[in-house]
């Protein structure tokens, strides 16, 4: 399922898969996020997710046409303020998902699965 938005020139459609990617970098970009964490369902391990995979950390969902709702599941670094990098991360996921797609984000939600050294 893909998010759209009209303009002048028609219909312009966003994939879940392409929202996922760019909001997984954005999320990487932040100083303390060491990668995205995904949990195999199977045996619910927590496994780093890095580089091309960065979508399996990410979850959107839509209340309608151009709202999204930005769950991001990160690993932190040791030592960091977890307080401080989660306000960076949403602020940041925010502005550039705005920015980039022209959709209006609701919530970005950080949930901080894991911690590396």
């Amino acid at each position: 399922m893909g998010v759209g938005m009209n303009n002048s020139l028609g219909k312009l459609y966003y994939s879940e898969e392409f929202l996922s990617d760019l909001a997984g970098l954005c999320a990487m970009e932040c100083y303390g996020v060491v990668g995205m964490s995904s949990k195999r369902a199977v045996d619910g391990i927590i496994e780093l997710v890095k580089g091309e995979n960065l979508k399996k950390g990410v979850r959107i969902t839509t209340d309608n046409d151009q709202n999204l709702k930005i769950d991001l599941y990160v690993i932190v670094e040791y030592g960091v303020s977890i307080a401080a990098v989660a306000k960076n991360v949403i602020d940041t996921v925010k502005y550039n998902m705005e920015r980039s797609t022209g959709l209006t984000v609701t919530d970005v939600n950080v949930v901080v699965d894991g911690i590396r050294i």
